[in-house]
């Protein structure tokens, strides 16, 4: 079946994982606080606040008890979606300031420009929230590359190490699994969408092997019509 939609990770991906924990995750430790006591009484905000209490189990945590449990869960990279909605709103701060810039791999940039130049939909799944997604890719050091993307999906579609997100993914899209490559450069990931029946392809831009998966070191060599 061939390839008609490409559905990309993004950390160690199309982005350096050292870009989200020496970058992205300090800037938001470092401003989420400032945010919140600003910001918490706007609906949006609330709205994460409520579901931090609910995820934590702490129903009655005041403001400040809030803060210090989304600081515990940015220390243990915890995937909790309310920490990725806060997070992105700080970070969409950070962008729209210009103190910070999205890292794409430039191969990546090259990659997904002529994908997307030669008909491929192009997607995300990303254990960020589609906001950040959306940042990174928007406010990038090679500009504004959202128009490649035809679809963003994030932990609201289920865990990325689970086949049943994946195949939520291609029921959204439209598309047989079979007709859609995912990339990314952790092998549970990879398992789990081939077992939705996708095709896969790893990346390992350190050199190695992800285990049972094609596995590339950069995205110039992926041709998704032999995948």
């Amino acid at each position: 079946m061939p390839i008609k939609v490409i559905l990309t990770d993004i950390e160690g991906t199309t982005s350096a994982v050292s870009f989200v924990f020496d970058v992205l995750f300090p800037y938001a430790r470092q401003h989420l606080p400032a945010f919140l006591r600003e910001r918490a009484a706007e609906p949006a905000v609330a709205e994460q606040i409520a579901a931090v209490r609910a995820e934590s189990g702490e129903a009655d945590a005041d403001l400040e008890r809030v803060i210090a449990i989304l600081l515990e869960w940015i220390a243990a990279d915890r995937k909790a979606t309310s920490l990725k909605a806060l997070q992105g709103m700080v970070w969409a701060q950070g962008y729209r300031a210009g103190q910070l810039k999205g890292h794409v791999y430039p191969d990546a940039v090259a990659a997904l420009r002529a994908w997307h130049a030669a008909g491929y939909t192009l997607g995300v799944y990303s254990s960020g929230s589609i906001q950040a997604q959306k940042l990174i890719f928007g406010c990038s050091e090679a500009g504004d590359l959202t128009a490649l993307f035809d679809a963003y999906f994030d932990t609201t579609s289920g865990g990325k190490r689970e086949a049943a997100s994946y195949a939520r993914i291609a029921a959204a899209l439209g598309r047989p699994a079979g007709e859609i490559l995912f990339l990314s450069d952790v092998v549970e990931e990879l398992d789990a969408a081939r077992a939705a029946g996708m095709a896969t392809c790893g990346l390992a831009r350190e050199g190695g092997e992800l285990a049972g998966h094609r596995t590339v070191a950069s995205f110039a060599a992926i041709d998704p019509a032999a995948c």
